[in-house]
């Protein structure tokens, strides 16, 4: 780096500091993003400069990010610089890494800024949970990230790749990578890869593979397997999450493949992983005016698709809340490909700024639904209740409740 470049990135870095304490301190804001913007305008090339000589793990996937991110920084036995409050683009990853000097680094990142971020850094391990729609008006066509994703890994021969190999739409970004880890994790959301991203025929699924008539499979050689055991180069490890959900172990699965990948001793990353019950207050435990409610995070149809299949089969109420803001995403039309219908028998109440069209859903998928005012509090229960919440809703939710 020359004299000229390491002057301009330590302006910035002050500069990043500074504006984010002031967010903070005026309460403003979080100091997670804007900081990072100004330090950006100042240095354009700043995340390269706070990246040399640190060792760099990039997870991204349309579902389970800010979880295994999570579990990644929990299972690397040392203090590690990260992006937990979810501010998962450049100007986020910039105030990540000037809060924290950890030479251990693992970042969030959104699907469509991979190929900049893995530049910028110099990722040693990309992890690629998934890849299914979400934000229809922001990015409609998953497609073309995988496209984008492949050419990527086309290019860059030194990064680790550990890849969902359940996921077409992954395989397919991943197969030009020179090293790749392949994960055999379950994975039952096929409704956004049906069709066979090479030749466009449709796929062929089973219960254990699948495939398509040009050759376009499953990989066959993989280092990760999870069903009843995971089993990790070989080794099976005593993974036992409190935290809830198959798909949760998948990710578990993804993140401990991304540890071996950097040596990470895994029976010591295991214990750390088991002992977690909550992310970013994800399946946290919250009271509200007498309820005692279990957040749920999901905001798209594979992401409700995961969280319907980890209620409980007891017919108790259930509480929605949907909002359609920028970082939803405005178009809330997804909840048409939600399979709401699991949630025949129980009472739904629903919250949030589209809860008129969330009723409507529910209403075609012949569930029983009462509209809320998020004002309005349903008749209280003796029972913990799950509440499923979209990206803003869930927040406003945590803000509405206080720690049991």
């Amino acid at each position: 780096m020359s004299p000229r470049n390491s002057l301009r990135d330590a302006v910035a870095t002050g500069a990043v500091r500074t504006v984010n304490s002031v967010s903070r301190w005026t309460s403003r804001g979080s100091g997670t993003v804007i900081g990072g913007r100004v330090g950006l305008a100042i240095s354009p090339r700043l995340l390269s400069g706070l990246s040399r000589e640190r060792e760099v793990i990039l997870v991204t996937g349309t579902n389970g990010k800010t979880t295994t991110t999570a579990m990644i920084a929990a299972g690397w036995a040392r203090t590690v610089a990260t992006n937990d409050t979810g501010s998962n683009m450049p100007a986020g990853h910039v105030a990540a890494l000037v809060a924290s000097r950890s030479s251990a680094v693992v970042l969030e990142v959104d699907e469509a800024w991979l190929g900049e971020v893995t530049n910028s850094t110099s990722a040693q391990v990309v992890v690629l949970l998934n890849l299914s729609r979400d934000q229809l008006d922001r990015a409609n066509e998953v497609r073309r990230i995988a496209e984008r994703w492949r050419a990527l890994f086309a290019e860059e021969p030194e990064v680790t790749v550990v890849a969902n190999a359940n996921d077409p739409l992954v395989v397919y970004a991943a197969e030009l990578a020179t090293n790749v880890a392949w994960c055999d994790v379950p994975t039952p959301w096929r409704t956004d890869a049906v069709s066979c991203p090479h030749c466009t025929e449709p796929l062929h699924f089973d219960a254990s593979s699948w495939w398509s008539e040009c050759g376009f499979q499953k990989p066959k050689e993989v280092t990760t397997t999870l069903s009843d055991e995971l089993v990790i180069r070989g080794t099976p490890v005593a993974l036992d999450l409190q935290l809830p959900g198959e798909f949760n172990r998948a990710n578990a699965a993804l993140a401990l493949t991304a540890l071996a990948s950097v040596n990470v001793d895994l029976d010591a990353a295991t214990a750390r992983l088991n002992a977690l019950t909550s992310v970013a207050g994800r399946f946290s435990v919250r009271s509200w005016r007498g309820h005692r409610l279990r957040l749920l995070l999901a905001k798209n149809p594979a992401g409700f698709e995961a969280i319907l299949r980890t209620l409980n089969d007891d017919g108790a109420a259930v509480w929605l809340a949907i909002n359609a803001r920028v970082a939803d995403g405005h178009d809330p039309s997804w909840l048409y490909d939600v399979p709401f219908e699991v949630l025949r028998g129980r009472r739904v109440y629903c919250f949030g700024d589209r809860r008129l069209d969330l009723a409507t859903r529910l209403d075609y998928a012949g569930v029983d639904q009462v509209v809320c005012d998020d004002e309005e509090s349903p008749p209280v229960s003796g029972e913990t209740v799950d509440l499923v919440a979209n990206y803003t809703a869930f927040q406003d939710w945590r803000e509405r409740t206080s720690a049991c």
